[in-house]
């Protein structure tokens, strides 16, 4: 095996520093299979290094891969999770937690609208007197007072508004979870 491949498993491990040495051992051990199975398909060590991609990017597939598999509370699953979003980086420490709140935050929402303010609603047309319903504002909370018909039409809009944003906020938690493991994938 050749220097530059060398150096790349260097890098590699750097990156998964905070597991244990073992599970270290096992991922580098794994890449290193790997490469010299390229190596005997006479691949270059160029072109084993485009394959493998950056030894950071690598790093992380291989972590979050971890992440998923280790399912109970303990101190090994808390080290795969601290390397997790040391190899991730700020901006996976930041994009990570705001989608996966965001996203059901405004799933939900896009949901609840418009069926309490279609409660409101039948409420208002049928005079039914739910106690409670009558002080509840949906949309313009204390900025423009509707009738409860024109409240229910707002909340809709804003309802389906909230839905897909809430649903575009999970693709692309799931679309940015996928670009970590990418390099991975490319190895099978």
């Amino acid at each position: 095996m050749n220097q530059s491949l060398e150096k790349y498993l260097t890098a590699v491990d750097r990156h998964l520093k905070p597991l244990p040495v073992s599970e270290r051992a096992d991922i580098v051990k794994e890449i290193k299979s790997t490469m010299l199975e390229m190596e005997s398909e006479q691949m270059s060590s160029k072109q084993i290094l485009d394959r493998l991609g950056s030894p950071k990017d690598l790093a992380k597939a291989y972590l979050k891969d971890l992440l998923v598999k280790e399912k109970r509370c303990s101190v090994k699953r808390f080290l795969i999770l601290w390397a997790f979003y040391a190899a991730a980086g700020f901006s996976g420490m930041v994009v990570i937690p705001v989608l996966a709140v965001i996203a059901p935050v405004f799933l939900l929402c896009g949901i609840a609208a418009p069926v309490l303010s279609a409660v409101k609603m039948f409420d208002y047309l049928l005079n039914l007197q739910i106690p409670f319903i009558q002080n509840m504002q949906i949309v313009f909370y204390g900025l423009i007072d509707l009738n409860p018909v024109a409240e229910f039409f707002c909340s809709a809009f804003f309802g389906i508004l909230l839905f897909f944003l809430g649903r575009g906020a999970w693709k692309l938690l799931l679309l940015y979870l996928e670009k970590l493991s990418h390099t991975k994938k490319s190895l099978s």
